[in-house]
């Protein structure tokens, strides 16, 4: 005889494996789903600024349509060491694709990429809160030291 019972229609039941105790949800669950959005290797041996895809013409996105995630999610490897800074750009869209105006938004300003050579690193955009612009520019560009190949992969997180 169970020390635990339950009321099951009018009568009282024992709790068992055939007759456990009812549970009821509270709230919805919820759960998140990601897209890879881009797999790229940087080319880090050229000097100036440029985009995760070798972009230098500024008005170009890195990612578009991204309006859907809440976070972009950056993981990168490091081949080298070089001093290397980092801005991240954003900007809205019409229903075109068209961007709203002209210009970016820095939502990032330049920052040192964090990491040695030979280790990975992840950078969350944006590092708190939630994103949801249309298009993003992720500008690379290497201070000093010598050239390395910077891999990269960048998710979206919706919901």
């Amino acid at each position: 005889m169970s020390l635990i019972g339950w009321l099951k229609g009018n009568r009282l039941v024992d709790v068992t494996a055939q007759d456990p105790l009812p549970v009821q949800q509270q709230g919805a669950i919820t759960t998140r789903a990601a897209d890879t959005l881009l797999v790229a290797t940087t080319n880090m041996f050229a000097s100036g600024a440029y985009d995760l895809l070798g972009s230098t013409a500024t008005e170009l996105p890195t990612l578009d349509a991204c309006g859907q995630y809440r976070k972009l999610i950056w993981f990168y490897f490091r081949e080298g060491a070089a001093t290397t800074t980092y801005r991240v750009l954003a900007r809205a869209t019409d229903h075109n694709g068209a961007p709203l105006g002209t210009g970016w938004q820095e939502i990032v300003p330049a920052t040192t990429l964090p990491g040695a050579a030979n280790s990975w690193g992840r950078i969350d955009i944006p590092a708190s809160g939630d994103g949801y612009y249309d298009q993003y520019r992720i500008v690379v560009e290497r201070t000093s030291g010598s050239g390395y190949s910077l891999i990269n992969k960048i998710v979206g997180v919706r919901g």
